[in-house]
């Protein structure tokens, strides 16, 4: 038939092909509890193979000096993948057996049935054929890495010898795991690192790597992890494919059977070791992790607790350090070229980048005209100089830029109001801050001064202030800090008149402006200004500092003209005599400063700012009254102390009228004013400081001090009482309070002087926080502390637990401080003048800061001859630092 076709096969060839496949296919399921059987024996087979392998890997692998080989590293993977496999199949075996019927020779769903037996016949075969290749006559092979990359580095850096040699020495002992080196930028921190980080190709077999990452403020977790990962042999395509975590797991793996040393240059921010992949380093391990950076908050975090300062150089060092960039050649051009080198050199304040940019800047300068302009340019606008903005300001700018949120850079920014190298009081500049609306005066002074206290911390610890080391009341600014502050605040030198800074640098005149409307802030201070007639339009203007300057007196209309301004500080004019009315035009100040001022009448205008909440009238030697003040109802902070003002009931009940009174220093030199003003509870609350003079004995026979928690500084000169006692409770709030209960908790210094009636100064026992003591010319002390009062009030207080400082002058009477040996965890130290009687100290071995000298001053050398020490071992301590000091008195 047309379109048909046929094919012809043997009849035995057909159903022998079908028999075949049907036999196979069969198989997969009556044989199916048979294959299992098989498939798990090979699986263990396989494991043990597997077990065999990793054992070797780790033995060879366990000194850090081996790397297992890529095929094995294969083979292990392509076993876990079908181990993996096998666990899902072998999940539902149970359910597969189930379904076989006819004993085994059908299934109840031959088609699942079928698909599941050929899975086990082919990973049957998988895990056989794994097995046989699971023989390795070699597992691993030497490590293909460097141990250290030796950095090249400046060699004209100097000075950091000591340092390199005490951070080495504390890095290398046993006990030390990682080490945090700190500093403001430009120190030289990275120097120091690389130092320490080719030090380590100079030792051998001490550690298997060295591996140096720069980690930078915009690194992150994975940016360390890939140069670890490069330093160690890790890495490839497939890495793209892992996250973080698995990429750890494969550092953590190479890194635990090594003994390293992981140096981390410039964090920001603390980096987690573990996140990372990096084992801890520890005492048993050996390893070492050693770090760079501008905070010490951040060694805290990187569990640092005694970390390094990197601080500047010292002069001589600056020295060497600027002749080797400015060369011999230079300094030698002239005679006079080397005595301006080192001012210039002293501009830069020990910092090793600005001795190295402004070094470099002037090494062709060979002109004393040249060398003069540069120290124009360097003390008036150290901006202009070349170099200064783009190689050393943007630098430090970093440090700027990672503090946290605008109020913590506000604060740092006010800072460089103020002259260079000035001493800038802590709670001065706190009330700075609260004026100027930076923290919330509404939360109240405890919370404020905390608030501004950890501020202050903060900036410290980030390098942008300097911490006074003895006196921990005042911070600083580094002049090239001040420097980089400054041209932030002027929009990073593009609005140079916005903040006008020329502080201290001999001005008789205040400076020409273009335009004074877009002047924010004014430091005129410690010039030479006499007169200020100039009116300008100031709309702008919140902050005004002439303090400690030569003005006598200040026009009308100065004042008419400065809507805004928030803060004027007038202090320290001490030919002030007046102000005008005109004062009452700045309607918005908060903050107004006067002290030490011969000002003998404040206008009444003054008594309309009811803004303001900082008033200091404290030693003005002219002021007659303050009547009115209660006017200013919204005023938080007044001083009065060591002025000529007499404070009598009328003032006494006009500063009762102040409801939002916080904080107030006074005299009080009348016995009529003294009672009434401790009875006021609210008033007595607000005392900071307070000098009782002139309280006659016929008038006060018993001084009886009340609470004051907030007080910190006391002083008791020329009274004729004859005691000072404390009250037990002051208010009903107050009676169920314990007579242990500190009555002075915040008092920390205490003068006394010409108080011829006292007999013992017991009451100090409350004192718990006193740090400064001072008593003198008072001719009947016996006792500082009187055994027998001390027992009175009880038995388990120990004095003086935080005193530093003990002076005593012409204390003829005195023969005891305390009846025992005190322990002094504090005390540096004692002076003794004109204080015949008194043979013994309360001193014993144990006495005084432990490793520390006590130094114990006297006025006559026969006294320290007389002194009768607790024992030999008291003695050989104290004696050694007993020195003669006489005092003019």
């Amino acid at each position: 038939m047309g379109g048909c076709f046929s094919v012809s096969l043997p009849c035995d060839q057909v159903v022998s092909q079908f028999s075949q496949l049907l036999c196979v296919r069969g198989s997969y399921i009556h044989n199916l509890s048979k294959n299992l059987a098989s498939l798990q024996k090979a699986m263990r087979m396989l494991k043990a193979r597997q077990y065999d392998v990793i054992r070797r890997l780790e033995t060879e692998e366990f000194t850090g000096r081996q790397q297992r080989l890529s095929q094995v590293q294969v083979w292990l993977t392509s076993v876990l993948i079908i181990q993996n496999q096998f666990n899902d199949l072998l999940r539902s075996n149970e359910v597969e057996l189930q379904r076989l019927c006819l004993c085994g020779f059908c299934s109840k769903d031959l088609k699942l049935s079928y698909r599941y037996g050929k899975r086990v016949i082919m990973m049957l075969k998988e895990v056989e054929s794994l097995s046989s290749q699971g023989f390795f006559d070699v597992v691993s092979e030497a490590t293909p890495f460097a141990d250290v990359d030796e950095i090249p580095f400046q060699p004209t850096i100097v000075g950091q010898e000591i340092m390199l040699e005490k951070a080495w020495n504390r890095l290398m002992e046993d006990g030390s795991g990682i080490l945090g080196l700190y500093g403001m930028g430009g120190v030289g921190k990275t120097t120091l690192l690389t130092k320490i980080n080719n030090k380590f190709s100079k030792i051998d077999d001490r550690f298997d790597v060295v591996i140096w990452v720069v980690v930078s403020r915009s690194s992150t977790v994975r940016k360390i992890q890939r140069d670890i990962a490069e330093k160690v042999g890790l890495g490839g395509m497939e890495w793209s494919e892992k996250n973080d975590n698995q990429i750890a797991v494969d550092i953590h793996n190479v890194l635990r059977r090594r003994k390293f040393v992981l140096l981390l240059d410039d964090i920001w921010e603390k980096v987690n070791l573990k996140a990372v992949g990096v084992p801890y380093p520890s005492k048993d391990n050996g390893c070492k992790v050693a770090f760079t950076t501008r905070s010490r908050d951040v060694c805290g975090r990187m569990g640092v607790d005694d970390p390094m300062e990197v601080s500047c150089l010292q002069p001589e060092e600056s020295w060497d350090l600027f002749q080797m960039k400015v060369g011999k050649n230079t300094l030698g051009s002239h005679p006079d070229i080397p005595g301006l080198a080192r001012k210039v050199a002293r501009k830069c304040r020990g910092l090793p980048l600005a001795l190295n940019v402004i070094g470099e800047a002037m090494a062709c300068k060979r002109t004393v005209h040249e060398w003069c302009h540069a120290i124009d340019v360097l003390t008036s606008s150290a901006i202009d100089f070349s170099g200064m903005e783009d190689e050393i300001l943007h630098v430090l700018k970093y440090s700027y830029d990672n503090l946290n949120g605008e109020l913590m850079k506000s604060c740092f920014l006010y800072c460089s109001l103020f002259p260079e190298d000035y001493l800038i009081d802590k709670e001065g500049l706190v009330d700075y801050w609260i004026s100027e609306g930076f923290i919330n005066e509404k939360e109240g002074r405890e919370r404020n001064i905390n608030q501004g206290y950890e501020i202050i911390g903060t900036l410290v610890r980030a390098c942008l202030l300097l911490e006074e080391e003895r006196n921990k009341s005042n911070v600083k600014m580094h002049d090239v800090v001040r420097e980089m502050a400054l041209w932030i605040s002027s929009d990073l030198g593009k609005q140079k008149e916005k903040c006008i800074v020329r502080a201290g640098v001999g001005l008789r005149e205040v400076p020409k402006v273009k335009d004074w409307n877009t002047v924010r802030k004014i430091s005129l201070m410690n010039n030479e200004i006499e007169e200020i007639f100039d009116s300008h339009e100031c709309a702008a203007l919140t902050t005004l500092f002439l303090q400690k300057n030569d003005v006598v007196k200040i026009s009308a209309e100065f004042f008419r003209c400065m809507p805004h301004l928030v803060v004027l500080d007038l202090s320290e004019n001490q030919s002030l005599n007046e102000l005008p009315e005109e004062i009452s035009e700045l309607a918005s100040l908060r903050y107004f400063n006067l002290s030490y001022t011969c000002i003998h009448q404040l206008p009444v205008g003054l008594w309309t700012l009811k803004k303001l909440i900082h008033l200091n009238l404290e030693h003005m030697s002219s002021l007659g009254s303050i009547l009115g003040i209660s006017n200013l109802w919204n005023l938080r902070t007044l001083g009065l102390r060591d002025s000529r003002l007499l404070l009598d009931m009328s003032l006494v009940k006009e500063l009762q009228l102040l409801e939002h009174l916080e904080v107030i220093t006074l005299d009080i030199s009348s016995s009529l004013v003294a009672e009434p003003l401790l009875c006021s509870q609210r008033l007595v609350e607000c005392i900071k400081e307070v000098d009782f003079k002139y309280l006659k004995e016929e008038s006060v026979r018993v001084l009886t001090l009340p609470t004051m928690g907030n007080l910190r500084k006391l002083g008791i000169k020329r009274c004729g009482m004859r005691e000072i006692k404390i009250e037990r409770t002051t208010s009903s709030s107050s009676r169920n309070k314990s007579p242990t209960t500190p009555c002075f908790s915040n008092l920390s210094r205490v003068f006394i002087a010409k108080c011829h009636g006292l007999k013992d100064l017991t009451w100090l026992l409350f004192a718990p926080n006193l740090t400064f003591l001072e008593v003198g010319f008072s001719k009947e002390v016996e006792d500082i502390i009187s055994e027998e009062k001390a027992e009175e009030h009880s038995a388990t207080i120990v004095p003086f637990r935080k005193l530093e400082t003990l002076h005593l002058f012409e204390l003829r009477g005195l023969k005891r401080i305390y009846a025992k040996a005190l322990h002094f965890p504090c005390l540096k130290v004692i002076h003794v003048e004109k204080c015949e009687k008194l043979r013994k100290l309360p001193l014993d071995s144990k006495s005084g800061i432990a490793g520390e000298e006590l130094v114990i001053y006297y006025g006559e050398r026969e006294w320290i001859e007389r002194v009768e020490w607790e024992d030999q071992a008291t003695q050989l301590r104290f004696l050694p630092s007993s020195r003669w000091r006489w005092r003019e008195t």
